[in-house]
């Protein structure tokens, strides 16, 4: 019913303007007593879908990716929705407006999204105290594993992103599961710095000092770009062991226009920001795979980017995927794809 007869009439209208559309009606579906037609969409309840990943519990290995709940307003509903876990974020210490709108872009053609969102959010102040809910939730043995996905404030100078970081590490830890550093989105300044394996070292170290710090202490992984070349990927390899960081989430958006159907004179007129969808699928396929092979699955990998069908999450789970992702593909199917996949891992 989602592609034949919803999808048509959201995709009319502005991508961003129906998101917020969207959320506005989950959350009211979900106020009236109907969770049960949210379970209905996408939910499969079975105990043999259960994943131990980074020494949490995860019903299900179907997770939400950043960037669609920035401020935890709908965290509750997506987990009626199906998904074993949902990604909060990417959060920084203060509310940003982000960048100039339009600011999000449907290639339809390709089944791909261009976001240049630029970090867009209420601030990490305003997320802790919707999450408050979460000790309500725990205690109700409702086990939706919930991420953190943190950042740095546009306008933060170089010399002072290790504090932005850890503002909103301290702040989030009584009510995520675990954290992801994100130094990889291309819609938003860095500088270059957070490039830099020497600066990378300096800030997982201080996120693990602080983490030290808290009795029961959070896992904490590294979202990566999709456009990596292999000597950078070793590079990552390293980075990951030598730090003994939890993991990594491969991957982020893409910069790369390659191979699109989309007409070059639409991508210009577009512009800049990060390619989502099935475009990235077989990319990131490929850098879930290189990473597990070249380190010998010394480390999870959440695998996210281009998954559009259960087949495309299975080939990432062989890849060397602990757990999945889903956010454009989510957008383009519907919760059935949720469905979908967690019914392919049972068959």
């Amino acid at each position: 019913m989602y592609k034949q007869l919803i999808r048509p009439i959201l995709f009319s209208f502005d991508p961003e303007k129906v998101h917020y559309f969207t959320f506005r009606w989950i959350k009211r579906i979900h106020k009236l007593g109907l969770s049960g037609l949210l379970n209905k969409m996408g939910k499969v309840e079975d105990k043999k879908l259960e994943r131990q990943v980074f020494g949490l519990t995860f019903t299900n290995p179907v997770g939400l990716a950043a960037g669609f709940d920035k401020d935890a307003k709908l965290y509750n509903e997506l987990g009626d929705l199906g998904f074993g876990f949902v990604e909060i974020g990417t959060l920084t210490p203060k509310a940003q407006v982000g960048n100039p709108k339009k600011r999000l872009f449907r290639l339809k053609k390709d089944q791909g999204l261009i976001n240049r969102m630029g970090f867009n959010n209420e601030g990490v102040y305003a997320a802790t105290h919707r999450l408050t809910k979460v000790s309500q939730r725990k205690s109700q043995n409702d086990r939706l594993i919930i991420g953190g996905n943190i950042g740095k404030n546009t306008a933060t100078s170089p010399e002072d992103y290790t504090e932005d970081y850890l503002e909103c590490f301290m702040a989030l830890h009584p009510y995520v599961d675990y954290f992801v550093l994100n130094v990889s989105c291309p819609n938003v300044s860095s500088h270059a710095k957070l490039n830099d394996k020497e600066y990378l070292i300096e800030l997982i170290e201080a996120v693990q000092e602080a983490n030290k710090g808290f009795e029961d202490q959070r896992p904490i992984v590294l979202k990566i770009a999709p456009d990596l070349n292999n000597q950078q990927l070793d590079e990552i390899i390293e980075l990951v062991i030598e730090t003994k960081l939890d993991g990594v989430i491969a991957s982020n958006t893409s910069v790369d226009r390659a191979g699109l159907i989309t007409p070059a004179a639409r991508l210009t007129e577009i512009g800049n920001g990060g390619l989502s969808g099935k475009p990235v699928t077989d990319t990131s396929t490929a850098v879930i795979k290189y990473l597990a092979t070249q380190s010998n699955n010394a480390f999870p990998i959440i695998g996210v980017g281009g998954i559009h069908s259960a087949q495309d999450a299975l080939d990432k789970l062989e890849a060397g995927a602990s757990l999945v992702q889903l956010y454009t593909g989510f957008v383009y199917e519907g919760p059935r794809l949720i469905k979908n996949i967690n019914k392919a891992l049972l068959s």
